[in-house]
């Protein structure tokens, strides 16, 4: 059932945070399972003039794999491109193509109503202002250690790599975000990741935790994944990708003060001071591992401490 609250997340998304003006062509591109949201995307394009086109594909098998190449080629004459699809299409080269080529993109990966009407209300310049300040002291870093309660302690190089923001506005050429929004992100230096990894919030493919997963880091690649159940999926979901779907690809820091870890790791990652470190594919964002599986793994109530600077204490800000 579409309800006012929907609709008015709809209007935001498309309005506030896609910028959408009249004669813009709008590709909407959906899988199976995540039908419902092009009807409900395209009605405020609609309004202002737009021109929607809704594209359903069936669902991928992992996050990060491939769209269709019909969908691929599509992406490339769109202005403005919003993906509500099952499985992620953030860390694909057919995204990446379409923002080289200067279209507007939103992932909204996995988005359920309850999280798009509770989170696309966010106050985006303050997340927005957030991000600047969090980038400036991150800006020039070389040196990461993420800690936790739970016991993790993993450390990295991240030397001659850019944190880079998601705030939700993506009114230039070449915008990407996630939607919801609020995110400082980097891809670690490859090979120079070590220790251990507490996974105790949720972890894409998975949903919310039961028990903590255990990830055992040596040179920049997972090498013993520990826990119960939930851990066994996690290995059954990354084994068939190789290697590469070992690596650890990202760090990302959450900045959004609407997000509540709900289970979809699209809102998790974003709780405004969480951590989230992903596996796998990092070609999109400055990484050099090219794969199709991106795997995201949120940390509550960490410590991040970078070059020796704290940027987090128990999951609170501090300076930013």
């Amino acid at each position: 059932m579409i309800t006012a609250e929907l609709k008015k997340a709809a209007e935001i998304a498309v309005l506030r945070c896609m910028g959408v003006k009249a004669g813009e062509s709008v590709l909407i591109v959906v899988d199976t399972p995540q039908r419902a949201f092009g009807p409900l995307l395209a009605a405020p394009c609609l309004a202002v003039g737009a021109e929607p086109l809704i594209l359903e594909m069936t669902p991928r098998e992992s996050h990060g794999e491939e769209p269709p190449e019909v969908v691929a080629r599509a992406m490339l004459g769109a202005d403005v491109i919003l993906m509500p699809t099952s499985k992620s299409l953030s860390h694909t080269a057919a995204r990446l193509a379409a923002t080289q080529a200067g279209a507007r993109i939103a992932s909204l990966p996995a988005i359920t109503p309850e999280v798009m009407g509770r989170t696309l209300v966010a106050d985006y310049e303050e997340i927005e202002r957030r991000n600047e300040r969090l980038l400036g002291i991150l800006a020039g870093k070389s040196r990461v250690r993420l800690s936790s309660p739970a016991g993790t302690d993993l450390t990295f190089s991240i030397e001659g790599r850019t944190f880079r923001a998601d705030g939700g506005i993506n009114h230039r050429p070449g915008d990407f975000a996630n939607l919801p929004a609020g995110e400082v992100y980097v891809a670690p230096v490859e090979g120079t990741a070590a220790g251990i990894l507490i996974v105790d919030g949720s972890m894409a493919g998975v949903g919310l935790l039961a028990d903590p997963v255990e990830l055992v880091v040596s040179d920049g690649a997972v090498v013993e994944i520990r826990g119960g159940e939930e851990a066994e999926e996690l290995e059954r979901l990354i084994t068939p990708f190789g290697w590469d779907a070992r690596n650890v690809a990202e760090l990302g820091i959450g900045t959004n003060e609407t997000a509540t870890i709900s289970g979809n790791v699209l809102e998790d990652e974003k709780v405004l001071g969480t951590c989230h470190v992903a596996l796998g594919d990092n070609s999109t964002f400055g990484g050099r591992v090219s794969v199709a599986s991106h795997l995201d793994g949120v940390v509550r109530g960490p410590a991040l401490e970078v070059d020796g600077g704290v940027i987090l204490e128990g999951g609170v800000p501090v300076g930013w």
